[in-house]
């Protein structure tokens, strides 16, 4: 089979980029647009599992994202962003720092990050930016058998903060649970009725992603007219599982609910693939049940309803953002983003919710960045991205220079023009390390994925996946024991461990040279 060839290219480095901006010089093909400027203001959207086939601007006909899509059409739409580790606490202390995941040495839910590692947040907060979070967190354990109160905090910038992991009443710090007895109410689900899968929330203006946006909006209304740059990270839950979206926006898929796709799975394509892709998650979570060998295809519909409507809902509150930056005249100075820290299987390859697999579903996410005036607007971007690259593109964009402990890489050269917009990386990199699923053999697994081709490593275990993304955009073939792919088996394996021992932690940084 065809090898893929690396492409080498200069990209401006971090001070000939600030330079030329703080200048007022204009970057090449970007009509002038990161001219000399003020440092803007950051709002920063991380949903909860939303994998990247959930907008209308990524090709979904079933759900509704008009806010999103029109932030799509202000900005840079990044189609292949990847997660550095499919489950939350890994991938969110990996893109606040700027590190991988086995760097930074939180690789898995449960743990904590360490004291000493440093976030961008705390980084903008030291050069004079007001940092504020509303909602989820989780850079340490958070399950109620460990957590009395809040989550525990390092040094991490935010002066506001306004926190709740999940909707669920498990802790009294929850604001959001406050927030609802302010208004009378407790929160709840119910059953819903033709699907044991499904649960009904709140009301969607009582939905903990209708909270965030409220706090989101006080956060921005009270910073209006007052001179200093801020940061928010606004980290809403949904639409995480499990699938409980309010009533009326889950009735809204019933008129088209034979047309909702059943899961991207074929009878026995697990076979051949590593182990733990074939163990249900039967009585996971607080014991609802999401084995997909238990399902009907009713039931597949309406999770996959119920999913798609958490996704609508979430639109909805982001357009509330967002209109408040308008109303209070801070959208042009305010660089947007809309993202997620991985995606959900929703039972393709016959998998529910997230797990040791690298397929498309659970590490590709959405990732838009917008700033009106200062990024040109309407682009799409086919470029390999990483999460780890959002913290060095914030402090570049800030006119900050990044840490020197950072291995992400700036895309900023990208969003003003100074950079081909379609060409980034050649290859993406993620990683599980146990992450807290009690899976026998424990679950380690890489996975190394290029333009072309994609391979996962189960260590320890003498096998892994392989996929020629081109052939075979589904996912469906596992091309690991095939002849004819040995040579890109084996050059990819290269790459992976390129990638591994790129991971290695630069600090302490070398003072002599010997």
């Amino acid at each position: 089979m065809p090898q893929e060839s690396a492409v080498h290219r200069r990209i401006p480095t971090f001070s000939e980029s600030v330079r030329r901006r703080i200048s007022g010089a204009a970057m090449p093909d970007a009509g002038g647009a990161c001219e000399a400027m003020d440092r803007p203001n950051v709002l920063w959207i991380c949903t909860d599992q939303q994998r990247n086939d959930t907008l209308g601007c990524s090709g979904n006909p079933f759900v509704r994202s008009p806010n999103i899509d029109s932030l799509s059409r202000t900005g840079i739409h990044f189609e292949r962003a990847y997660c550095q580790s499919p489950v939350c606490a890994p991938s969110r202390g990996s893109f606040l720092t700027g590190r991988y995941p086995r760097t930074t040495r939180l690789r898995q839910n449960g743990q904590s990050i360490p004291a000493d590692e440093r976030l961008v947040t705390r980084i903008l907060a030291d050069a004079g930016y007001v940092c504020g979070l509303v909602g989820k967190l989780h850079l340490s354990a958070c399950h109620p058998r460990v957590l009395k109160s809040t989550e525990r905090r390092i040094d991490d910038g935010y002066s506001v903060f306004h926190w709740s992991h999940h909707p669920m009443p498990d802790w009294p710090a929850n604001e959001y649970i406050h927030w609802l007895r302010e208004r009378g109410l407790e929160y709840s689900v119910r059953p819903f009725p033709e699907c044991d899968f499904v649960k009904i929330g709140p009301e969607a203006p009582y939905s903990h992603s209708a909270w965030c946006a409220d706090k989101a909006i006080d956060f921005i209304e009270a910073q209006s007219g007052q001179g200093t740059p801020w940061l928010l990270s606004v980290n809403l839950f949904d639409p995480h599982h499990p699938f409980d979206p309010p009533l009326e926006f889950l009735e809204r898929y019933r008129d088209v609910f034979d047309e909702i796709p059943l899961p991207n799975y074929r009878e026995g394509e697990l076979d051949d693939k590593p182990v733990w892709q074939r163990i249900d998650h039967r009585g996971a979570y607080g014991g609802r049940a999401m084995a997909f060998t238990a399902m009907n295809e009713s039931d597949h519909r309406w999770v996959r309803a119920a999913y798609w409507a958490m996704c609508d809902l979430v639109d909805v509150q982001v357009g509330r953002i967002l209109a408040a930056l308008e109303r209070t005249g801070q959208r042009e100075n305010t660089l947007v983003i809309f993202m997620s820290d991985h995606g959900e299987m929703l039972g393709d390859h016959g998998i529910y919710l997230k797990g040791p697999y690298f397929y498309e579903p659970a590490v590709n996410v959405p990732l838009i960045i917008s700033w009106p005036g200062r990024i040109p607007e309407g682009r799409r971007s086919p470029a390999l991205v990483e999460l780890v690259d959002l913290a060095p593109t914030l402090l570049e964009a800030c006119g900050i220079e990044p840490l020197p402990g950072m291995q992400g890489r700036s895309l900023w050269p990208l969003l003003c023009g100074d950079a081909p917009v379609d060409r980034h990386r050649e290859d993406v990199y993620c990683e599980f390390y146990g992450a807290n699923f009690s899976y026998d053999p424990p679950a380690e697994t890489t996975m190394l994925r290029t333009s072309r081709y994609k391979v996962t490593i189960a260590h320890g275990q003498g096998t892994g996946e392989l996929y020629d993304l081109e052939r075979d955009p589904l996912e469906r073939m596992n091309l690991w024991n095939e002849p004819e792919y040995a040579g890109v088996r084996f050059d990819l394996m290269m790459r992976l461990l390129d990638r591994m021992a790129g991971t290695c932690d630069p600090l302490p940084p070398r003072e002599a040279p010997w």
